[in-house]
């Protein structure tokens, strides 16, 4: 399966949004793989999740990134038909924003405090910026490259929020075959995004 791509499109935060109907249709063509259908939803939320990522985060600098990474789990998540209400497309859009910058943002408190001395200004942190949207590429590569099964337990983990009791509910799994499927699923990202650095 190939990643979609995510550029270029974009349109006013204010417009209109999808009737629940229009949710409905969209959903369904983008699970039954119409490429235009992925478009569409990117014209649709692409300006708007930016919005919300740069209201959130008061750093426009990764607006871009996060909103590509929202999309792309969205994508994902409506091919593998995890989205059980279509007619709610657009709170399942921005509640994966939410998940999605709440992650980045817990993130970002961990790191350590970057030592100036001996450095200039923007040298540091201009390369960490580089390699961090550089690492996230990577992995969402390495994240098209699971199988659906794995793909959803990550999807449902890392942006659903969700244990692994949840998740072993809505598949009806065991929470030690989640729990497995998540390791698995982890390490081979860890491993193809090993690879794909190489190259």
């Amino acid at each position: 399966m190939t990643a979609p791509r995510f550029g270029g499109a974009t349109v006013g935060v204010h417009g209109a949004l999808p009737t629940s109907d229009q949710q409905i249709t969209l959903a369904d063509r983008i699970r039954n793989g119409e490429p235009s259908a992925e478009e569409e939803l990117v014209h649709l939320f692409q300006d708007r999740i930016a919005f919300f990522v740069r209201t959130r985060t008061h750093d426009g600098g990764v607006a871009p990134d996060l909103t590509q990474e929202v999309l792309l789990a969205v994508v994902l998540a409506l091919r593998d038909g995890h989205l059980r209400e279509p007619e709610r497309l657009t709170a399942f859009v921005y509640g994966t924003a939410r998940n999605v910058v709440n992650n980045y943002l817990r993130t970002r408190s961990r790191l350590p405090k970057e030592d100036p001395i001996g450095e200039g200004p923007h040298t540091a942190a201009g390369f960490d910026a580089i390699e961090d949207i550089e690492r996230r590429a990577l992995v969402r590569r390495a994240l098209t490259s699971l199988d659906s099964t794995d793909r959803q337990i990550l999807l449902l983990t890392l942006v659903s929020g969700l244990k692994p009791g949840e998740i072993a509910r809505r598949l009806t799994l065991t929470p030690e075959v989640i729990r497995a499927h998540k390791c698995r699923a982890l390490k081979k990202i860890a491993e193809r995004v090993k690879k794909l650095s190489r190259r």
